[in-house]
């Protein structure tokens, strides 16, 4: 029933617009946002400059037309003489090498809020790219809905990272049908934009049982070209994704309650968490995400849970083998291999997900991967990556648990033989990888910094090369010097 409301909105949203000649990019000096210039963009114009409209690189993007990052009476001539036939520089564009995404939100409406969507109709153009298939057209476009998301990349940068709902599940670029996908802006990713794209690829090969699939592509918004984007599947209880009971929110029967559960350990408090001490005085936030509002019996049964397990990790006997009952150890020690590998000081700290299938003796299982923005954060020309993610971290960055769980030998001696693995059968691969990615999105990586010269999407394979010898290598070295054979 929802699905059919929604969709009968999105009909009379599309009825409403004209999508004659707005396939494609806006021409410069397009300031009202209808594929032309005219006589409106100059009222547009006038209209910001008495009313102090400040300039913001996505948000009034269009109106700065000579580039000067300022909305003033010298983009009003350049309006006006395109009017009167002068060619103006064309907009920044795509690179033609990925597939792209066009989204034209109800009213060209900015995308403000990480809390209200906004309704939005969309296609993908495949750009005749082997093994990747078109969806919708410009004049047969599907609905959605958009808003904002992210924590740091939301507030800190003019690029912004989405997240969208499709009005009926689709199979997207290879990836299996959903309503849920994230575009993520890799704003901040500095090392080549593999943050994401290489833990993920690692946590593949080594088992893991899902983590979320991405690929890249490049996104038109209301016909402003805005970069390089990973179209992600966004993590949730699914069948294709993490593939436990869905449990219902506010579950009263004590039978149901023990799965399924998709949490993540988060780095600050919001209401409806569970919350704790840990064993060593730090708050402990974890945030549920399904269920999502939980019942008294939901939250007493997993925060004693948990609760138990934290009891166990932190006993002085590290003999005991009490907390293996709460957590499963080999999912804890692959995940936490990839942490050390990406030098990743927040993979205990936030977006720290673990998942619990429903059952009396079933335990917590670490993953999905997700957030790997702090990858080599600590590069410095001097730092040679010679210490574990949990050493010498500041106090705003404590990473929950995993520094006393390495102080259990049973627990090292599980790293070591998944490391293992990880050296002699993965970490051979990861070069092939590295350099198609590279290639994949070079040209694409160029036509960001283009939109957004402040972005760090340049010279993609020269920053992946740099990342790979002077970070990769060193901290896989010194890894395989503590967990190898010796």
């Amino acid at each position: 029933m929802r699905i059919r409301i929604l969709t009968s909105l999105f009909a009379v949203f599309v009825s409403c617009l004209s999508i004659a000649g707005q396939s494609g990019l806006r021409p410069r000096g397009d300031v009202n946002c209808d594929w032309t210039v005219n006589i409106a963009d100059v009222n547009a114009i006038i209209e910001a400059i008495f009313n102090d409209k400040p300039y913001h690189a996505l948000y009034t993007y269009a109106y700065d037309i000579n580039g000067d990052h300022v909305i003033n009476i010298s983009d009003l001539n350049a309006v006006i003489g395109a009017i009167m036939g002068d060619e103006l520089p064309p907009m920044p564009t795509y690179s033609g090498t990925l597939p792209v995404m066009y989204i034209i939100t109800e009213g060209k409406r900015d995308i403000v809020s990480k809390d209200e969507y906004v309704y939005a109709m969309w296609w993908l153009d495949a750009m005749d790219i082997d093994g990747y298939t078109s969806i919708g057209s410009a004049e047969a476009p599907l609905g959605m809905q958009i808003k904002g998301r992210g924590n740091y990349t939301w507030t800190n940068h003019d690029k912004k990272p989405f997240r969208l709902k499709f009005i009926q599940a689709l199979p997207v670029l290879g990836m299996p049908s959903s309503q849920h996908w994230v575009l993520i802006s890799g704003a901040d990713y500095w090392i080549g934009q593999i943050n994401d794209a290489l833990p993920f690829e690692i946590g593949r090969q080594m088992g893991m049982s899902w983590n979320p699939r991405q690929v890249p592509i490049e996104v038109v918004l209301n016909g402003q070209y805005i970069g390089l984007y990973h179209m992600t599947e966004k993590i949730r209880v699914d069948k294709n994704r993490v593939n436990i009971v869905k449990q219902k929110d506010r579950e009263t029967d004590s039978t149901k309650v023990t799965g399924g559960w998709l949490l993540e350990i988060d780095n600050y408090y919001e209401p409806g968490q569970i919350a704790f001490t840990e064993g060593n005085g730090w708050h402990f936030w974890v945030t549920p995400h399904s269920p999502e509002e939980l019942s008294y019996v939901q939250r007493t049964y997993m925060t004693d849970f948990l609760m138990h397990a934290d009891s166990a990790i932190y006993c002085e006997d590290k003999t005991s083998t009490e907390w293996e009952r709460y957590i499963d150890m080999d999912s804890l020690a692959v995940f936490y291999i990839i942490q050390e590998i990406m030098d990743n000081l927040e993979g205990f700290h936030g977006s720290c997900y673990f998942h619990k299938q429903r059952g009396d003796s079933t335990k917590l299982i670490f993953g999905p991967l997700w957030d790997f923005g702090s990858s080599f954060s600590r590069y410095t020309s001097t730092y040679e990556f010679d210490h574990f993610i949990y050493d010498n971290t500041s106090s705003n960055l404590h990473l929950r648990w995993i520094a006393e769980i390495a102080k259990f030998p049973r627990f090292q001696e599980c790293v070591r033989q998944h490391w293992q693995r990880f050296y002699t059968e993965v970490y051979p691969q990861l070069d092939l990888f590295l350099n198609e990615f590279g290639d994949k999105i070079e040209a694409a990586g160029n036509c960001d910094h283009n939109r957004w010269p402040k972005s760090e999407c340049d010279n993609i394979k020269g920053r992946i090369n740099f990342t790979r010898n002077q970070c990769l290598k060193k901290k896989i070295a010194w890894l395989n010097e503590q967990w190898g054979q010796e």
